[in-house]
């Protein structure tokens, strides 16, 4: 059983110091460093911060010989034990990284632990040293004995652990059962724990737990424990799955908005139900993970994008938020959506499939090319499940149905297998559901959406269009993204641009280009003067009319397919948003 010791009293040199103790079973090992982590689709290259690799056996050390940038072959002279060090950097404040200070350490064990060639489904023994007055937070069992440690059932598991360590306070709680609980470290915008400003958080988030399995159509939790850690940070936003606990980010700004705790048990609520789709209703694709390479996955629309629509509706279905704040955030959304460029260009599927080289890796120019399949397989999402209330089924069934077809079974699915599962509850789907999936065509949003008596309405911009997004630079306004085929564009124009003076007029914020270009300003040429790579240059800019800026979901009593709206046709549609927006059965 390989021994895994991680020494982390090194907090503020940010170095965790690893050791590795392993009896072999052939004179050849293998050794690998992940190059990714599951539920986070792009190549990281962890082996960037692996430092001082050395290997011993019976006092004697020996040479490895690299065969790729993250792995190594070694040829051994007995089968004694072996014992394999190493330090690793933890300086990256994210959820799929390490970070180590005087404050608290964070690891993402992919990033940490090599893999033994053989011994990927062996269990592995974890202990860690830490500094005075520390706890460690690691969701895996413990060892029985007075030497504290952990064992993980094979490779797998182990790097699905997140570890979290420091001073903290944690915090119990019980869904259906199951023991939770709750760690977390930063402060909120008043220097406090944010449970102490909080206090009804775990209770609500319990509630937010329960509204997960209740859509899953299930008693309890797919795991048997699990841990939830916060990190609440000065600004940042994301979270990471895994089996039996999630890890969260989440900015203190953020945080004190309105509406900021709902985004939180949002995203608290998209990390929880991954414990069903994703990590045990699994993509065929992942099953099992190779550590090494990328993995073109065509159905991450599913994973990501149906997960993404309802934790939205998750804190509403838990009686912690109202209808007209959903319908605020679900029209955020599709706001969103309508005004991204890149929807006409890559198609839901290709988004999934370039994830790798293209959603984590955005630039300037991304907007204009690409669509996220959180974004846009919400949107799906949303016309799926509203299509099937025409039917008379919903959305939960088609997951209740996988989850006990795949999910509770272990079966990974195939994209045909999702086709046929929504299929069998609206037969044509089993056409529209894959065109929509290859077309870079809108699925047809505003008809579903008058079914529940709502309406997007657009809204114009209180100026003239550019085609380009400006803020204040050193010296002026620079161009931070330029619109396809827009005035900007047409102009000539490039990202990193900086304008100086429009129409001979000085410009030095957005406000002192607003003058020229108000909504009933006539649609003229201006001359445009600006510095690109130290050369003043000029430029002729023809804005064009003020387009839309935003979108609002707004209620609307009238519906196709009711007619003229009277009382009888308002109280419709309110029962249909009530079964809709609480996951009910149509």
């Amino acid at each position: 059983m390989p021994e895994l010791h991680l020494d982390l009293t090194a907090c503020h040199q940010h170095l965790v110091r690893v050791r590795l103790l392993h009896t072999p079973r052939h004179l050849s090992l293998r050794l690998a460093l992940p190059a990714w982590t599951p539920g986070s689709y792009l190549i990281r290259d962890y082996v960037r911060q692996l430092e001082g690799l050395e290997i011993t056996q019976a006092g004697h050390q020996l040479e490895p010989r690299r065969t790729s940038p993250s792995s190594w072959q070694l040829e051994l002279p007995s089968l004694e034990p072996v014992e394999i060090s190493y330090a690793v950097l933890a300086a990256e404040l994210t959820v799929r990284t390490c970070h180590l200070d005087g404050d608290h350490g964070f690891l993402a064990l992919a990033a940490v632990v090599l893999e033994l060639e053989g011994e990927r489904w062996s269990p592995h023994r974890l202990q860690l040293s830490l500094p005075p007055s520390w706890d460690a937070f690691v969701p895996l069992p413990e060892l029985p004995g007075p030497a504290k440690g952990w064992l993980a059932a094979d490779f797998d598991q182990l790097i699905d652990t997140p570890i979290e360590v420091g001073p903290h306070r944690s915090h119990h709680f019980n869904v259906a059962g199951v023991p939770h609980r709750w760690v977390s470290w930063g402060r909120d915008l008043q220097g406090a724990d944010l449970l102490d400003s909080d206090p009804q958080l775990l209770s609500d988030l319990e509630k937010v737990c329960l509204a997960c399995c209740r859509l899953m159509g299930v008693e309890r939790p797919a795991a048997d424990h699990y841990l939830f850690v916060l990190h609440l940070t000065e600004s940042g936003y994301g979270g990471l799955e895994h089996d039996c606990s999630t890890v969260l980010q989440f900015g203190r700004l953020a945080l004190a908005k309105p509406g900021g705790r709902r985004k939180l048990l949002q995203l608290a609520a998209h990390e929880y139900l991954h414990q069903w789709n994703v990590r045990r209703l699994r993509p065929a694709e992942l099953s099992p993970y190779r550590y090494d390479q990328a993995v073109v996955v065509p159905t991450l629309w599913f994973a990501e994008g149906i997960t993404s629509y309802v934790d939205q509706l998750l804190p509403h279905c838990a009686g912690c938020s109202s209808e007209a704040e959903l319908l605020e955030d679900l029209g955020a959304d599709l706001s969103r959506y309508l005004l991204s460029a890149g929807r006409r260009l890559q198609s839901l599927r290709a988004s999934g499939e370039e994830a790798w080289v293209k959603l984590y890796r955005p630039d300037a120019y991304s907007s204009n090319s690409q669509v996220s399949y959180y974004l846009k397989g919400a949107v799906l999402a949303l016309v799926l499940d509203l299509h099937l209330r025409r039917a008379g089924s919903g959305l939960p069934v088609v997951l209740r149905q996988l989850w006990a077809s795949h999910g509770a079974v272990g079966r990974g699915y195939q994209e045909a297998d999702l086709i046929a599962a929504f299929a069998s509850q609206a037969p044509d789907l089993a056409e529209l559901l894959p065109r929509w999936l290859s077309s870079c065509e809108d699925p047809p949003l505003f008809g579903y959406l008058a079914d529940m008596g709502l309406r997007l309405e657009p809204r114009l911009a209180a100026s003239q269009e550019l085609g380009c997004r400006l803020e204040p630079g050193s010296g002026g306004l620079v161009v931070q993204r330029v619109g396809r085929d827009g005035p900007a564009q047409r102009a000539g124009l490039v990202v990193g641009d900086e304008w100086i003076a429009l129409d001979g007029m000085r410009l030095r914020t957005i406000d002192d280009s607003m003058v020229h270009l108000r909504p009933e300003a006539p649609l003229i040429p201006h001359q445009l003067l600006f510095c690109r790579d130290g050369l003043v240059r000029s430029t002729v800019l023809l804005p064009t009319a003020p387009a839309v800026e935003s979108w609002q979901l707004q209620l609307d009593a009238s519906s196709p397919d009711l007619g003229t709206p009277d009382l009888g046709t308002a109280e419709v549609c309110a029962e249909r948003r009530r079964r809709w927006l609480g996951l009910e059965a149509a």
